[in-house]
């Protein structure tokens, strides 16, 4: 089993002269439960490289056993500088794709038609797609073969409202992820803040916060280990 996971390659926190990037626990726990099941993991980010670390997402408070494991893992901190870039990957090579948050894909892999693309072909070839905290803001473009919004009509969550307003960043994000999957059509449902949820449509798999990516993380090798049969795309 091959697993591509796609990370930001987006460091500016709006014009706060914050740095941000990917969020760490969001990378090491699915990471591991990833290694845990067997598969191949493929880093890939839009520039390719080292993708930018959030900053705050290492800070003593935010650590966990899986991102110190991570960051004492020298075959991961050598994936982690070297990720393939975005726009060489054939989704085709590989059986699902999962994507961290941190808020630096809500500017770069939000807007990317490169990931768009991937998501949406991933998903019409039965393959699952998995997204976690910031990352279900990537689908904002994503199409099913009609031209309307992928997400429209599908169970999805991601980071919400209260969680953004939790941590300031509701006016310095380009969008809310709860708003836009809500805008979008999507079928958008939550539990209490900061606690794990997960939401699985179809191929589909959305996580709310940090504290869902292992778990999300999970659902999705649970559907990349089904048959073809039992995984049909649903209406991509």
């Amino acid at each position: 089993m091959k697993v591509l996971i796609v990370l930001t390659s987006h460091d500016e926190l709006g014009d706060t002269g914050r740095k941000t990037g990917f969020w760490l626990e969001e990378l090491a726990a699915p990471y591991y439960r990833f290694k845990q099941a067997g598969a191949q993991i493929v880093l890939s980010s839009p520039q390719g490289g080292r993708p930018p670390l959030d900053p705050k997402s290492n800070e003593p408070d935010f650590q966990t056993d899986q991102t110190r494991r991570f960051e004492a893992d020298p075959e991961a901190t050598r994936a982690l500088a070297n990720t393939v870039r975005l726009d060489s990957i054939s989704v085709s090579d590989f059986d699902a794709v999962f994507y961290p948050g941190g808020h630096g894909p809500l500017w770069d892999l939000a807007e990317d038609t490169v990931s768009a693309r991937l998501i949406e072909t991933a998903l019409r070839s039965g393959k699952p797609v998995g997204l976690v905290c910031h990352a279900p803001g990537v689908l904002r473009h994503t199409v099913n073969d009609d031209g309307t919004a992928l997400v429209s009509g599908r169970k999805v969550t991601g980071f919400t409202n209260s969680e953004e307003e939790a941590v300031q960043l509701s006016n310095i994000v380009p969008f809310l992820v709860e708003d836009e999957l809500t805008r979008l059509g999507g079928v958008y449902s939550k539990t209490d803040d900061w606690q794990p949820y997960v939401v699985q449509d179809g191929l589909l798999i959305t996580g709310q916060n940090p504290a869902s990516s292992a778990s999300a993380a999970d659902a999705l090798m649970e559907l990349a280990g089904k048959g073809e049969g039992e995984r049909a795309p649903r209406g991509v």
